[in-house]
C-alpha cells in the first residue's frame, strides 16, 4: 500500500450499513470507540489535541496528536508508538452506508522489525473496523481487541 507517495505502509478497510455522520462520529468520541476499540480515551478528537488511548486489559496506552479533520471525510493522526501517520477516511457510498479505510505509513524501521510492525498494524486495523462494523450495525461489542491477545 502506498499512501501520497509514502511507503511502506497497511490499509484496512470495510463497509458499515450506517450513515457517515454515525460512522464518523464512532472515531472522534471514545464514549463510542471503546466500544470496539480501545476500553478509555482521554478526550474526544479535535485538530491540534493529543489525546491518550487506553487498552486496560493490556495495561497500555499510548497518545496520538489530531493532525486533522475535515468532518465526515477524515481524520489524520500521528501515532506516538510509532511515529507515524494514521489516516481514516469516510466515504458515504449511499444515506446510509459508510466504507471506511484506515491507513498507517512513513514507519522507520527496515527488516523484520518494519515486516512486524506491518502485521501488527495490519491485523489490528482489521480488527478495529470488524468491531466497528458489529457495533454501529448490530449493537454488539464481539470485544475483539480483549480477545486478541487472550492469556491461554
Amino acid at each position: 500500500m502506498e499512501k501520497a507517495g509514502k511507503t511502506p505502509g497497511v490499509q484496512a478497510q470495510m463497509l458499515i450499513r450506517r450513515p457517515v455522520a454515525v460512522v464518523f462520529e464512532a472515531f472522534i468520541d471514545p464514549q463510542i470507540t471503546k466500544h470496539f476499540w480501545f476500553t478509555k480515551g482521554s478526550d474526544r478528537l479535535e485538530v491540534g489535541k493529543t489525546v491518550k488511548w487506553e487498552w486496560e486489559m493490556y495495561n497500555v496506552s499510548s497518545s496520538v496528536l489530531v493532525k486533522e479533520i475535515v468532518p465526515n471525510k477524515k481524520i489524520a493522526i500521528e501515532w506516538d508508538e510509532y511515529g507515524t501517520p494514521v489516516d481514516f477516511e469516510f466515504e458515504a457510498l449511499s444515506e446510509g452506508t459508510t466504507y471506511v479505510t484506515i491507513s498507517q505509513y512513513d514507519f522507520k524501521t527496515t527488516g523484520d522489525e518494519l515486516l512486524a510492525e506491518i502485521n501488527g498494524a495490519s491485523g489490528g486495523f482489521t480488527t478495529v473496523v470488524d468491531g466497528l462494523k458489529a457495533y454501529l450495525e448490530h449493537g454488539i461489542n464481539l470485544n475483539l481487541i480483549a480477545d486478541k491477545f487472550a492469556k491461554s
